[in-house]
């Protein structure tokens, strides 16, 4: 019996889990596409936040084959990343932190709460 290394598994799960959102992306643009009786969809703006798993290539390389034959082949897609923000539980100071270290600069807590990072969305698309 043959494994692969644990570090490819994550690379081909992480691939899977690109494979499924853009998949999710096609079908939810295509289908707000067809009841705004768009001829073809031009751009997709996203919105991905640092800390998601979500990366720009993949699902840029998943779009291009599956979108082959929908409303949304040959759509431009656009990514707007958000930086990582996190708030103390201890003092309620908000920061954008630059390292691994979620120290408040503030109090010195170590208790922060992401409030915006974790996002994926799409924020709108564009159509003929």
């Amino acid at each position: 019996m043959h494994f692969e290394p644990l570090s490819t598994r994550r690379i081909i799960r992480a691939e899977m889990h690109e494979l499924s959102v853009t998949q999710n992306i096609i079908d939810v643009v295509c289908r707000h596409a067809e009841e705004a009786q768009a001829k073809r969809i031009v751009r997709i703006h996203l919105v991905i936040g640092e800390l998601s798993s979500i990366v720009d290539d993949s699902v840029q390389f998943y779009f291009d084959f599956l979108s082959e034959g929908t409303l949304a082949e040959g759509a431009e897609l656009v990514f707007q990343r958000l930086s990582v923000k996190v708030r103390c539980e201890a003092c309620g100071h908000e920061w954008e932190p630059t390292s691994a270290d979620w120290t408040c600069p503030l109090c010195g807590q170590a208790r922060a709460r992401v409030i915006r990072g974790r996002e994926f969305y799409i924020d709108s698309i564009e159509v003929e």
